[in-house]
């Protein structure tokens, strides 16, 4: 991981993409922070470095995607993240996402069903010295050996929601979903009440890769 470089030219033009979140409306500084503090474009090829800090998804390959700076932002802002929370990600991805929670401070625990796109989020996730806990596996699962999570985030297309995890979520957490069958999805945030109740607010039309079950390689 010698070979990356975060040069004033990274820099500048992350500041940028900074005020382009805030002028789109995410308002909690702590995020604006954590993405000045991890540069995008360590978790892209080369090939997209002059794109790194526009607001665009980007492909990272087994047939997935970088997400849209700005619907990370989202997601975030709509988990209400505090220090040392429990989080539960499902689809680790490029490992870009991880790292912001963590640099919220949350204790985070994500599941990728690609193995490489595992084995190469583990990479960048060491390279920050995060202690985020891995795992190679299906995400319709989830994690039962560490639940119950005070939150969850899901980073991809859910044609339903996944009794199972809120099965894994602590009473008063809070879940992020996009959920929808088709190329769009509505952004929905859970908040389980009880051990049998739970509520549904509605944020919104975005565009995820679908979440799949069966583990591949």
């Amino acid at each position: 991981m010698e070979h990356l470089k975060d040069t004033f030219k990274h820099k500048g033009r992350r500041r940028q993409l900074i005020q382009e979140l805030a002028e789109m409306g995410i308002q909690d500084e702590r995020i604006l922070n954590a993405f000045d503090a991890i540069p995008r474009h360590y978790f892209l090829d080369l090939a997209f470095d002059e794109q790194a800090y526009t607001n665009m998804a980007f492909q990272i390959g087994s047939g997935q995607t970088i997400s849209h700076p700005y619907t990370v932002a989202f997601q975030t802002e709509l988990l209400q993240i505090q220090k040392s929370q429990r989080i539960l990600e499902i689809g680790t991805g490029s490992g870009f996402q991880t790292c912001i929670l963590c640099a919220l401070g949350a204790k985070v625990f994500s599941i990728e069903r690609h193995q490489p796109l595992h084995t190469k989020a583990k990479r960048m996730i060491e390279f920050f010295s995060f202690n985020a806990s891995l795992f190679f596996g299906d995400g319709y699962k989830g994690n039962r050996v560490y639940a119950p999570y005070d939150r969850i985030l899901v980073t991809c297309g859910a044609p339903d929601i996944p009794i199972v995890l809120i099965e894994q979520l602590k009473v008063g957490g809070l879940m992020v979903i996009p959920v929808g069958e088709g190329a769009e999805q509505k952004m929905l945030r859970i908040h389980k009440s009880s051990d049998t109740d739970y509520s549904t607010e509605e944020f919104g039309t975005f565009k995820f890769v679908p979440m799949l079950e069966r583990t591949v390689k």
